[in-house]
């Protein structure tokens, strides 16, 4: 009988947070040293409030002639997916998969609710299987 995996068994632990009351700036200096795409946001209470992108600093502030320096990573705080880090890798993909995300914290809610990990797409493609891994990529890329 074979287990299945959980969220923490196929996230990479260690996430690190980017400051609510940070900037724009800042967040990009740290995905440039973490070399990664995404930084969680974390609010005063060190709680996840919000995910920012490289992508959306550079579209929702770059290219609208907004200074990255000027502006708080909380103010791109959208709606926020996230999952248990004991949840089933099946619930995992169904939360990206209906949300069409390619990127999803991992709270460890019975460990005080707090960020544990991030699952990315690089994960699910070294840990599921071949037939979850096209089910993902034909849900999340689908055109709407």
């Amino acid at each position: 009988m074979t287990h299945e995996l959980s969220a923490k068994d196929i996230m990479t632990s260690g996430a690190a947070c980017v400051g609510a009351h940070q900037t724009l700036q800042d967040a990009a200096r740290m995905m440039r040293d973490l070399d990664v795409g995404a930084l969680p946001i974390c609010g005063d209470n060190n709680r996840l409030t919000g995910l920012v992108t490289d992508r959306d600093i550079v579209v929702r502030c770059c290219a609208e002639g907004v200074d990255p320096a000027s502006v708080q990573a909380g103010t791109l705080s959208g709606e926020l997916h996230w999952v248990d880090a004991e949840a089933s890798a099946s619930d995992v993909l169904e939360i990206m998969e209906s949300n069409h995300i390619k990127r999803l914290p991992v709270i460890d809610v019975q460990g005080g609710h707090r960020l544990v990990g991030m699952i990315t797409e690089a994960n699910v493609a070294k840990n599921l299987s071949d037939a979850q891994i096209a089910e993902f990529a034909t849900r999340v890329y689908a055109q709407a």
